[in-house]
């Protein structure tokens, strides 16, 4: 067997090896049906390395790539969201007057947002994102992250609380939003 062949052999042994693990960190990245997709694409980058003799730690040299990849899935996923609320604006309604300071502060009130979602926990991030950005029910997000509705549906009013209290602090709540989370608070901030 050559080199190259010998060195394609060990990265394809490494990646069988440690799939279950690599599921299981993309897992806590991205959505559940996009899993798949990221584990395969790991696996079609390593088969394309040129070099991969020089590869010293070839199950960490997995972990880093899935882990980028998921990450950059979650960029694009945003850049989507983010294209989409810009579009919406942009093309809304044609009959309004100049609207140029409210697209602004809108974008603005979106990037607040996107920055409250991204400190949020990892597992109530993944649960908010998983209802608000995707759209999936309780139970769906129940039964693919294995928790009981009762936590996804705590998860969700945490992340809400966590970001309108994060978007409150920076100033950048539209008014009818601020004065609904005041009424439901009692007139009290979130923490």
């Amino acid at each position: 067997m050559n080199k190259q062949g010998s060195s394609h052999s060990i990265m394809h042994q490494a990646f069988v090896t440690a799939k279950d693990s690599l599921v299981r960190m993309v897992s806590r990245i991205v959505p559940p049906k996009e899993i798949e997709d990221i584990v395969q694409e790991t696996y079609v980058k390593i088969c394309q390395l040129e070099h991969q003799a020089a590869i010293t730690q070839p199950r960490s040299f997995l972990m880093k790539t899935a882990k980028n990849l998921a990450f950059d899935h979650l960029k694009k996923a945003e850049t989507r969201l983010t294209d989409g609320v810009e579009d919406e604006l942009q093309f809304g309604d044609l009959d309004q007057a100049d609207t140029t300071f409210d697209i602004a502060s809108s974008r603005e009130e979106f990037g607040h947002f996107c920055e409250a979602v991204r400190h949020l926990p990892v597992q109530c991030r993944r649960v908010f994102v998983l209802k608000k950005v995707y759209g999936y029910s309780q139970k769906e997000i129940a039964t693919e992250m294995n928790l009981s509705e009762s936590t996804v549906e705590k998860h969700v009013a945490n992340g809400f609380k966590r970001c309108a209290s994060y978007m409150l602090k920076t100033g950048c709540v539209p008014s009818e939003f601020s004065a609904n989370q005041e009424s439901k608070s009692g007139g009290q901030g979130y923490e």
